[in-house]
């Protein structure tokens, strides 16, 4: 038998050594059969604090009155009868309560949603260890004896850890609260008590995640609550679940992933303590496991969330996790502070505050939020069926929790989750005034992203760009996403990421799904910026840095740039900068600086149900009310079947369009992605030859645009609509104008109209915006307003 030390390796601190160390040895007793079991009465006796029951006789019925004397103060109020929770739920929410009912009814009958798979079939007497989508059974072992991540003795264990977590308990018992149907009980508890029959302590696969282990404490503690007024939640049974759930603690404590995987797996784990802590009062070890809970949650805050809110492992999905664990963690804190000097929240509600400001700045205008980076599929409690990338209840509840206006303003209508949390009257309780976001656009540059606007309308225009590294730690829960973006027009998502597919299906499927060939940005020689590792690992990782960020009334501006390929010949350098013409159209310029010769695609992964067509003479890209325009130098479109992942395990059909070329030094790619005119005029687009720049017309609505590149900023570039030597010159002229009537210029220092000077100044402007009006321009630039009179 191999010893425990063996597996110590890149160890960082003494700390470390300590607890890594501790743990093996811990989990090297447990195989040699030294492990704990569930105590007898008499031994479960020694583990009360008898001071917390006044004296109560210390039997099933005792504690049973205890755990739920104490939930009236400390659990979440939803459950308190003298609020009419279950009429007021039935009121506000009917389509849920539908929803709960008719999956609870396919539970009870052995058919379970897990993650993306539908109607999966578990039997009525549930076979806890066998993976019920390859059916492959997991050996009885310790649990310490199981390879995470192989796959060929167990299934996908995410599928089989997931029906593990029972939170369909969380659904029988929504199902049980709102109709009082008693097979819903009674499923429950035959699960419950087959469970614990079939998985002794620390024996088999369903021991081996401590998140897990915690999630499944917290779907336990949940139940109890459901079904506390149900005759198949005996005293018996409910003794057993308490025993058992004191082995949840005792092993989460000790096997803690502070170094294994100080992520979601820590803080999930750390509020598995915090729920044990505080609904198992009367247990000794309480009042330890909250304090541990609470040290986690505070040291963690501020390491895994960026001073801009965003999650550090660069996935939304995850950061969500975060959000509601925190959120989650903090009410039940606010509820019974039991320490005497316990932590104040203050430091925990900003930082959770700016998490979820991302997230709002994230959500699409259909209400949605682009899945970047990993999806697990999982949630902390199932508590609305809410597609899974509709985070607006997590909002919502966050509005409530810190009085937030602006978020209220982005998710009011989704308050299911607030109702669980919070309990039924929680609007009548705090009065927030719906206000809209003071920005649209907004950049989050610790996380590397960067949004583009309109406003905060469902028909606006909508664009994020990734421009950060590829994730904390291992990046394990990274993409090789570098200056990947995902667009909205007039509301109606068209680019997309197309997500995570599966962890553990493949390893082809893995690495297509996180590679840079999944998302919508530059690919050369077919590679990916970053290279894939392990599962989740990564041999090389790119780094990204921005260059440029300018957000204005009129448009906003972004430029960056990363080496993911410099380990290519040549060493090319990709460059990405988007002009943003708000309520108008996009323009994006990819720039490749090289020596070598390289095949080169940018990829267009476009949401599911859309069309995109090729024109027949390959001009354009175009579906329903947008058109898309590629320029280089000889390059063609070509369609390929692409896919979505819009939930684990799930994958759909949806357009992937590539531009390819191939060519020698410097490469520049200029999209257009612009709507469909308003009035039924197509967008049209020519490039026209200029001196020392790239020069395009734009025919758009009643306008025709003029847009000037030029990539020194030595070089004054002369046209007969301005003198300029502005990186970007985009220029409008009206339908009945013979001038134009507006300019827009990133990057220079002069510009001058019919010969007469507008701008000069030498240390150079980030931007400038001009409206003509008669014979006056309206100049904006960031040091000022001003006015400038043209001869006549």
């Amino acid at each position: 038998m191999t010893s425990p030390l063996n597996k110590l390796k890149k160890i960082r601190s003494w700390d470390e050594i300590r607890t890594r160390g501790g743990q093996a040895v811990s989990a090297y007793g447990e195989k040699l059969g030294l492990r704990e079991r569930i105590p007898t009465d008499t031994e479960f006796e020694r583990l009360i604090d008898k001071d917390q029951l006044g004296g109560a006789p210390l039997d099933a019925e005792s504690l049973m009155q205890e755990f739920y004397l104490n939930a009236e103060s400390r659990f979440f109020p939803s459950f308190r009868h003298d609020l009419g929770g279950v009429e007021k739920f039935q009121a506000s929410f009917p389509k849920a309560v539908d929803g709960f009912v008719e999956e609870a009814n396919g539970i009870c009958e052995g058919r379970i949603n897990l993650l993306g798979f539908k109607n999966l079939d578990i039997g009525k007497d549930v076979e806890w260890h066998v993976e019920p989508v390859s059916r492959i059974q997991s050996p009885m072992k310790h649990w310490k004896e199981f390879d995470e991540m192989d796959t060929r003795e167990s299934g996908d264990k995410k599928i089989i850890w997931e029906l593990n977590r029972h939170q369909h308990f969380f659904t029988l018992g929504a199902a049980y609260w709102l109709t009082g149907e008693a097979k819903f009980a009674e499923t429950f508890a035959s699960h419950l008590d087959s469970w614990m029959e079939q998985n002794p302590p620390g024996m088999g696969l369903n021991w081996c995640s401590s998140m897990e282990v915690a999630f499944r404490a917290i779907s336990w503690i949940w139940a109890l609550q459901f079904f506390r007024d149900s005759a198949a939640l005996s005293p018996e049974l409910f003794l057993k679940a308490i025993k058992y759930l004191y082995f949840h603690g005792r092993h989460i404590e000790k096997y803690l992933s502070r170094y294994y995987s100080p992520n979601t797996h820590l803080t999930g784990e750390a509020l598995g303590l915090y729920y044990l802590g505080t609904q198992l009062h009367f247990l000794q070890r309480s009042s330890h496991w909250r304090k541990v809970g609470d040290e986690i949650f505070f040291t963690e805050v501020e390491r895994q969330l960026h001073d801009d809110g965003v999650y550090f492992e660069q996935s939304t999905w995850y950061q969500r996790y975060t959000v509601d664990f925190y959120t989650q963690f903090v009410v039940l804190k606010s509820l019974g502070n039991i320490e005497v000097d316990g932590t104040p929240v203050d430091a925990i509600e900003k930082r959770l505050g700016s998490a979820l400001e991302f997230l709002m700045h994230m959500t699409r205008p259909d209400g949605l939020t682009p899945m970047i980076g990993d999806d697990d599929g999982g949630c902390a409690l199932p508590m609305t069926s809410d597609a899974t990338s509709d985070f607006r209840g997590t909002l919502t509840a966050g509005a409530d929790l810190l009085g937030r206006g602006d978020l209220k303003y982005i998710s009011s209508h989704n308050r299911e989750r607030s109702f669980w949390l919070y309990g039924p009257d929680r609007r009548s309780q705090v009065r927030i005034e719906t206000q809209e976001p003071d920005e649209a656009s907004a950049q989050f540059p610790s996380g590397g992203y960067f949004v583009m606007r309109d406003g905060w309308l469902d028909t606006d225009n909508f664009l994020v760009i990734d421009c950060g590294p590829v994730g904390a730690l291992t990046g394990g829960h990274g993409h090789a996403d570098a200056l990947a973006i995902e667009v909205a027009l007039h509301g109606k998502t068209l680019l997309v990421d197309p997500g995570t597919g599966s962890y553990h299906e493949s390893a082809d499927i893995r690495n297509a799904f996180r590679s840079t060939g999944a998302h919508n940005t530059l690919v050369i020689d077919g590679q990916s910026s970053s290279e894939p590792g392990g599962t989740f690992s990564w041999r090389s990782r790119a780094e990204s840095k921005v260059n440029n960020w300018i957000s204005d009334s009129r448009f906003d501006f972004f430029s960056g740039e990363h080496d993911g390929y410099r380990r290519l010949e040549g060493q090319p350098v990709h460059e990405r900068s988007i002009l943003f013409l708000k309520n108008d159209y996009v323009v994006i310029r990819d720039v490749v600086r090289t020596h070598g010769e390289h095949d080169y695609s940018l990829n267009f992964h476009f949401d599911r149900g859309l069309q995109a067509v090729i024109d027949p003479e390959g001009k354009f890209v175009s579906g329903d009310n947008w058109r898309m325009f590629v320029f280089d130098n000889g390059g063609h479109w070509q369609k390929q079947e692409g896919w979505v992942s819009k939930k684990y395990g799930s994958r759909e059909a949806a357009p992937f369009l590539q531009f390819l070329s191939r060519g020698h030094g410097k490469q520049e790619f200029f999209t257009f992605i612009l709507p469909d005119g308003d009035t039924g005029s197509k967008p049209q687009i020519k490039e026209v030859p200029i001196d020392s720049a790239r020069a395009f017309v734009i025919t758009y609505r009643d306008y025709t645009d003029f847009l000037i590149v030029s990539d020194d900023p030595q070089t004054t570039i002369r046209t007969e609509l301005a003198d300029t030597d502005f990186e970007f010159t985009w220029a409008r002229i009206g339908s009945r104008a013979d001038a134009p009537e507006e300019f827009v210029l990133v990057n220079g220092s002069q510009f001058a109209i019919g010969g007469h000077e507008v701008l000069n100044h030498m240390g150079g402007l980030g931007y400038a915006t001009i409206r003509q009006v008669g014979s006056d321009l309206n100049v904006n630039t960031p040091n000022g307003r001003f006015r400038v009179t043209l001869p006549k």
